[in-house]
């Protein structure tokens, strides 16, 4: 089974490139592999922590650092490297639509970035996040009563079935193009043309998300 090498018009590969001018480029930037990876394991310890009351503050803590990194994401959506913004991966129903049908047919059009079904997963997470952090801060202030506690819940139970549903989604579509998708989003690199990669990995960004969340992490726990 071949995928073919084809993209949306923004990042339109010249169909005269052949096989041989395919490599590896860098796609992700360091500060969305930061991003992504601090986020699925905030998302993890919060759920595993949720019914504790020992792991509370660990559990609330994780929680308001998701709401930081979304908060950072959606900025970074704007102003971030070229396949990081939203502006270039979010597509209309039509393209999603024409992208589903590709996988069915079992014949995928490759895209350096997120293809049009993985970006709203993409945006679905940000958005059920963005729901998932005031919910649980009204339930840990005693806010509003029983029913914010299972609103909130009920939210992080949508983001667990479609965290499920992304990874599912990112095997299948790995296995059709022929492509480690986990990996690259550890080190960065996709398959691609010179011309598609971009050209820094911003790590001094990265660097300053790790930062603020180690020092948000470490005021938390002072105040033990």
């Amino acid at each position: 089974m071949n995928a073919t090498f084809a993209l949306p018009a923004k990042e339109s590969v010249n169909p005269r490139v052949t096989p041989a001018e395919v490599t590896s480029v860098l796609v992700w930037d360091a500060p969305v592999r930061v991003f992504h990876w601090l986020m699925v394991a905030c998302f993890a310890g919060a759920y595993l922590t949720s019914e504790s009351e020992t792991w509370r503050l660990l559990h609330v803590t994780l929680g308001y650092t998701m709401a930081g990194l979304v908060a950072f994401r959606i900025i970074w959506g704007f102003v971030g490297t070229r396949y990081a913004r939203f502006s270039f991966f979010v597509r209309r129903p039509k393209a999603v639509a024409a992208y589903l049908r590709s996988i069915l047919a079992r014949k995928p059009k490759h895209h350096t970035g997120h293809n049009p079904a993985g970006a709203i997963a993409i945006v679905g997470m940000l958005a059920l996040t963005a729901a998932i952090a005031p919910t649980g801060w009204a339930t840990y202030n005693e806010w509003a009563g029983e029913w914010v506690a299972e609103l909130h819940e009920v939210i992080a139970n949508g983001m667990l079935l479609l965290i499920g549903l992304h990874i599912a989604a990112v095997m299948v579509s790995g296995w059709l193009h022929k492509e480690n998708l986990a990996r690259a989003m550890l080190t960065g690199r996709k398959n691609g043309t010179i011309s598609q990669g971009i050209p820094s990995a911003w790590r001094g960004v990265a660097a300053l998300i790790l930062a603020a969340v180690a020092g948000f992490w470490f005021l938390q726990w002072c105040k033990c």
